[in-house]
């Protein structure tokens, strides 16, 4: 079996010796070079499945390499090596398709960490290994639709996937940020890693730190033991953080050291420890104008958006509802349910409808509506489909329904559109209805919720 080859680009030769030994004692065969034109040389000669630059060359700049690397060799990584606190030049690298970046002292533990994820992507014509995960499999979520903007987002998300950039999901409420974040891990080389979720504006501010740096045994009253946070039980995979937007200014701060060392630091821990985490954030904010508002720290806001993956609405993409209709029934009835089919005037009303809750909307009007139809087939009328013009929701008709099941209808609706004004928050869905967070789960189990 052919070892994978290395290339190491730096002009200092100390620092080469340092890292070829090291990828060395990996089972790695290295080469090495002191400058831009020499790298180019060897890149002629030999096929390398890494390579390994210093941004600053004596014959140009580590930037120049990458370019040429992406132009000449797209299917090989290149990872560049940074000046310390040189952030400006991590982010620039990143931007122009870097892997991913070390900030010189170079860290083995992350060069180490770094190597092993970048052998892990697929190269060009790379025959499938045994038992390897396959990014087209069935088992993988998908992001259904024939349109062309949902085209360039899957094809935005395959290029994304091989990258350790950090990467921001723009886009509105129940539109798929999750999802895609999801499938970027999947596709990329964390996949076998785990992929930790966290809703950002869901974590009480007092607690924010200690659930996602961890603490120790005896850091503060009820820690009677240590304590992992969302940091280390992604290590090695991938952070997502939900509704970044929501954190508070301090946690802010924490969380771009934490991002900018790769290295975190428990409540109560004199010391700290190597993460080895990819950061994909998302929220359905404009991060942008929080940051001009003061609410969002700008040094985090350019951390963060290194790269940005808008998820379209679907009203953009109105030739795909009716494929994503017909999935999320098939779902919704399992495999051995008979699926209810969609009447050309209900498909018709849902184009022209303009979804302001997205896929997540989309979802939940079909639900109301299977339990509503009266046959095999949804009509537009079993949808109860807002006015675009006036917003307000079509008369339904419940005449001839025993009094339970009109006063079952009436709840479910009331549930249903407190839900959606809230994006499925039932703490707030209970607020808005004036009922007890309790009182609200109670109902939704008895009406069949989910």
């Amino acid at each position: 079996m052919n070892k994978s080859r290395v290339l190491i680009v730096d002009d200092e030769a100390d620092i080469r010796e340092l890292l070829s030994l090291t990828l060395q004692r990996m089972g790695l065969d290295t080469d090495c070079a002191a400058g831009e034109f020499e790298a180019t040389q060897l890149m002629q000669k030999h096929g390398y499945d890494l390579c390994l630059t210093d941004m600053r060359l004596p014959d140009g700049d580590g930037l120049q390499l990458l370019e040429h690397v992406s132009l000449n060799y797209a299917s090989t990584p290149v990872a560049v090596i940074t000046a310390h606190g040189s952030a400006e030049n991590a982010v620039a690298a990143l931007k122009a398709g870097a892997f991913d970046y070390l900030a010189k002292p170079v860290s083995l533990n992350q060069l180490r960490a770094l190597v092993r994820s970048a052998l892990k992507l697929p190269r060009a014509n790379q025959p499938k290994k045994s038992g390897e995960k396959d990014a087209d499999a069935g088992t993988f979520p998908v992001l259904l639709g024939d349109s062309a903007l949902m085209q360039q987002t899957r094809q935005m998300i395959d290029k994304l996937a091989r990258s350790q950039a950090p990467v921001h999901i723009s886009g509105e409420s129940g539109c798929g940020k999750e999802l895609a974040a999801r499938l970027m891990h999947l596709k990329g080389p964390r996949r076998d890693a785990p992929f930790v979720p966290v809703n950002c504006g869901a974590i009480p501010e007092n607690l924010m730190e200690s659930e996602f740096f961890g603490y120790k045994k005896g850091a503060f009253t009820g820690a009677d033991q240590d304590r992992e946070g969302f940091f280390q039980a992604a290590n090695g995979g991938t952070l997502f953080l939900d509704e970044v937007a929501d954190l508070p200014i301090q946690m802010q701060v924490k969380l771009l050291r934490a991002i900018q060392e790769k290295k975190v630091r428990k409540v109560g821990s004199t010391g700290e420890e190597n993460v080895d985490v990819r950061i994909i954030s998302a929220t359905h904010h404009h991060l942008a104008d929080a940051v001009k508002d003061g609410k969002f720290r700008q040094d985090l806001y350019y951390r963060l958006n290194v790269i940005e993956l808008r998820m379209p609405a679907l009203r953009e993409m109105r030739d795909d509802i009716a494929v994503l209709a017909c999935e999320i029934l098939r779902k919704s009835v399992g495999e051995h349910g008979k699926v209810p089919a969609l009447g050309p005037a209900a498909v018709a009303a849902l184009r022209a409808y303009q979804f302001p809750g997205n896929v997540r909307e989309l979802e939940n009007i079909l639900e109301r509506a299977m339990a509503l139809c009266a046959g095999d087939e949804i009509e537009a009328d079993d949808l109860q489909l807002t006015s675009p013009a006036t917003g307000e929701s079509a008369p339904v008709d419940r005449t001839g329904l025993p009094l339970q099941e009109h006063l079952d209808s009436v709840e479910k609706e009331a549930i249903l559109k407190a839900l959606d004004q809230t994006r499925y928050n039932r703490t707030a869905a209970a607020k808005l209805l004036g009922i007890t967070f309790r009182a609200l789960r109670y109902r939704m189990e008895r009406l069949g919720i989910n």
